[in-house]
């Protein structure tokens, strides 16, 4: 569409405003893009004066014009707009409905007046057409047109200073410079006679209006120089706006985008009967258009694609070059505001910037919060890692902490740096100080983690150093148990926590915390022996009954005893009984402080035996000394075994000891019978008196000695036959200690029947070969030889065996009777 003379209806005949369309003739005339190079200009004068041929001809539009042989009538309604064709800068041009019409009649000039103060209001010119012959007519047409202008002018506060560019039409032969002074005296007649505010009453007319002339010829006589003239007043409307140009004061002139919405308003309230702050106007309007413009800028930043990239990127990870690449898109934004904005009002167009900027700000800060907030988990993971780093290779706590603090408190700035928007300077104190406390967090964590390594380290050193030496130590129960218990305590502890204090060093602590921790340390070894002094405590029945034992059964060379009869067992006993009181005397308390007791003095004299004079007085005193639940001077912390258990202890003691010493009495006097070779003195008396009747009876009757010579016989036969004294060479019967064991009798019990039917049978043999002829026994005595060189007869061998295996050992016996 060709944009040059294209025109549209601003306001209609009943005064109803077309915002529609003339915002349509803003976007195809390209009008909002002007800026403030732009000019209006606006015609008026009586009906049918030709005000649309005079535009047409003079600015290239194409409003419609009367036809003169349809007579004369209204042809213009309302007001019209129309961009002027090929002329620099800008410009459009109103044509306004003629006064003094005979449509709207006499008496209805409100419209009339409204056109003319719109036209004042938005107009940089304003061609005022009329009539030659009326210059120097007192009841001329023009001068209600001129009294209606200067009367609607007082309604405009603080009005800008306009062109009132006069076309005188149908010029006679009457010079301008002649036409020109009337005319002004005339104009200036109707100025001083329209009422005017106490404030204007003395202003003179140049201060409102700049006042031009100029003549053109009759349209319909004399066309061509009509157009002549035309065409050189066209020229005078080239660079209207340019200083010393046609155009007048721009003060109050609406940059090009919004002059549409500035018209609107303007006719409403030309049309609302209020007059018209032209000031307040222009700052209205730019409020308005600026803000539509920042909602524009901020709806095209809100769907950005590089925003919304960037927005969504920055949700999961730290984004590069964050604060230039939204600071780049931000001043896009901004300075695609600041040029459309550019010809508006400065502090409305200031003061919406600073909007749109808040706006904008306020949509882009969360991604900018949730930026730090990866800056800040990054550079604590990565303290953390290099914190680890450090430590591990042995570099000291106090010093790894300071150089990574530092180092990544400084990359945290750093980053933040990269990430600072330059519109804006958000302060990052508080997501710094919050990466502080968590570094700060961190390492109490790894310092207390740390320390609590150290410190269950030396507490492991301590206990290994102590447990068993202290073990060792209350086993053997000496005089000097306690002080070597004690001196063992102080140079391990001293050893310890001299280690301890130097590791601690390296964390930089306080010199009271470390006192403490230190202290703790000692504690602690000095409950390590403590607490294995109570376990051992619970033992300590065991422990006195394994003492009693070891000085009982063995020797000063820690050989076996053996009860030959020559041993003291109750000096012994005696020893062996004090050894373990002692080591009851030992457990029974803690002394690990510069304080003596009285313990082993108590029980010794409580417990140990004395002389039987003084058994009774020995019960007394030792009920009297132990009957209690706390010893003399001793504290009931550092109490192990109170004085009533170590008298029950004692009483067990002694009754599980007693079967050891009496099973050693019993064998002491065992040994004493084995080595003596007669019968003791008593036994041989009894014999004697006892046996003196079988002796005379024996000695009266000789058959009962044969009898007895062969019972003799029998019975040696058969105790060689059973090899008696081999099976109590083996073992089988232990005569010494008259215990028999069960596998001997067994295999005794087995062999005595064959052995006693063999004897038998060889005392038949004997006995048939004695009858038998000499023959024969020749024969028999052969085979018995060579029985015993050991080849038997085919004839005799099954018979004459005389061998028995032993069912425990696999050995072979030979009959006595045959050797």
């Amino acid at each position: 569409m060709d944009q040059d003379g294209y025109s549209v209806q601003l306001i209609d005949g009943d005064g109803a405003f077309n915002f529609t369309g003339i915002e349509h003739f803003t976007k195809i005339t390209k009008m909002g893009d002007c800026g403030l190079s732009y000019a209006v200009v606006s015609i008026m004068g009586p009906q049918s004066s030709g005000k649309s041929t005079l535009l047409n001809h003079l600015f290239g539009t194409d409003f419609r014009e009367m036809d003169a042989f349809k007579g004369r009538s209204q042809t213009t309604k309302g007001i019209w707009l129309a961009k002027c064709a090929k002329i620099e800068p800008f410009t459009v041009v109103m044509d306004l409905e003629g006064t003094d019409g005979r449509e709207r009649g006499e008496d209805d000039t409100t419209f009339e007046k409204q056109s003319a103060l719109f036209a004042l209001a938005v107009s940089d010119i304003v061609l005022i057409n009329m009539w030659c012959h009326d210059i120097g007519r007192e009841q001329a047409a023009n001068k209600p047109l001129l009294k209606t202008v200067f009367q609607v002018m007082m309604r405009l506060f603080s009005p800008r200073k306009t062109t009132l560019l006069f076309v005188i039409r149908d010029k006679t032969k009457t010079p301008l410079e002649n036409l020109e002074p009337v005319l002004r005296e005339d104009i200036q007649k109707i100025w001083d006679n329209v009422p005017k505010p106490e404030a204007h009453k003395d202003t003179p007319l140049s201060e409102f209006f700049n006042v031009e002339v100029v003549a053109l010829s009759s349209y319909e006589e004399k066309e061509e120089l009509f157009k002549e003239q035309v065409a050189t007043l066209r020229q005078r409307f080239y660079h209207s706006i340019a200083p010393g140009g046609l155009a007048g004061d721009r003060r109050g002139v609406v940059p090009a985008s919004g002059f549409s919405f500035s018209a609107q308003q303007i006719w409403k309230v030309i049309k609302d009967n209020k007059d018209l702050d032209l000031p307040a106007h222009k700052v209205m309007v730019a409020t308005v258009r600026c803000e539509e413009i920042a909602n524009e800028k901020f709806a095209c930043f809100s769907t950005d694609e590089d925003w919304l990239q960037l927005e969504e990127v920055v949700q999961h990870s730290i984004v590069p070059g964050f604060g230039k690449k939204v600071s780049a898109i931000l001043d896009k934004c901004l300075t695609g505001y600041d040029t459309e904005v550019f010809f508006f009002d400065e502090a409305v167009r200031t003061s919406k910037r600073q909007q749109l900027e808040s706006k904008l700000l306020h949509l882009v800060n969360p991604s900018y919060q949730t930026m730090l907030g990866h800056i800040r988990s990054k550079n604590l993971e990565d303290f953390k890692g290099s914190l680890d780093k450090a430590l591990e290779s042995g570099e000291g706590f106090a010093s790894a902490a300071l150089d990574c603090t530092k180092s990544f408190m400084k990359k945290f700035d750093k980053d933040c740096e990269d990430a600072t928007i330059e519109q804006v300077d958000w302060d990052t104190s508080k997501i710094r100080d919050k990466l502080r406390r968590d570094i700060d967090a961190h390492l109490a964590s790894v310092r207390s983690a740390k320390i609590s390594q150290l410190n269950a380290l030396y507490e492991g050193q301590l206990n290994k150093a102590l447990a068993e030496p202290v073990e060792a130590l209350l086993d053997a129960a000496a005089d000097d148990t306690w002080s070597s218990i004690k001196n063992l305590l102080q140079r391990e502890t001293e050893s310890a926590t001299s280690g301890f204090a130097s590791a601690l060093a390296t964390f930089d602590l306080d010199q009271a915390t470390m006192d403490k921790m230190i202290e703790r340390l000692k504690q602690y070894g000095r409950s390590v022996v403590e607490s294995k002094a109570r376990e051992e405590a619970g033992r300590v029945l065991i422990r006195m009954k394994d003492r009693f034992s070891t000085l009982f059964s063995r020797d000063e060379d820690s050989m076996p005893r053996i009860w030959t009869g020559k041993e003291d067992i109750k000096a012994i006993t005696k020893a062996a009984r004090s050894a373990s009181l002692k080591l009851l005397s030992v457990m029974a308390a803690t002394r690990l402080d510069d304080e003596s007791d009285k313990i082993a003095e108590t029980l010794s004299l409580a417990l140990m035996d004395t002389s039987n004079s003084a058994v009774k007085n020995r019960s007394i005193q030792t009920t009297d000394l132990l009957a209690s639940s706390s010893w003399q001077e001793v504290p009931a912390a550092t109490t192990l075994i109170t004085p009533v258990q170590c008298q029950n202890l004692w009483r067990q003691f002694k009754a599980e000891t007693e079967y050891t010493v009496t099973q050693a009495i019993s064998a002491q006097e065992a040994n004493k019978r084995n080595n003596s070779v007669l019968p003791p003195p008593w036994a041989i008396a009894a014999m004697l008196v006892l046996g003196f009747n079988e002796f005379m009876t024996l000695l009266r009757n000789p058959l009962y000695l044969g009898v007895i010579f062969v019972v003799f016989l029998v019975g040696k036969a058969i105790w060689v036959q059973l090899d008696i004294p081999g099976e109590f060479r083996n073992g089988a019967v232990s005569v010494k200690s008259f215990r028999v064991q069960l596998p001997g009798l067994l295999s005794l019990s087995t062999k005595f029947l064959p052995t006693v039917m063999n004897i038998l049978k060889k005392l038949a043999d004997e006995g048939q070969r004695a009858a038998a002829p000499p023959g024969q026994r020749k024969q028999e005595d052969d085979e018995s030889k060579a029985y015993r060189n050991g080849v038997p007869s085919n004839g005799t061998s099954d018979t004459s065996s005389s061998v028995t295996s032993s069912s425990d050992r696999g050995l072979e016996y030979t009959s006595p009777l045959t050797q």
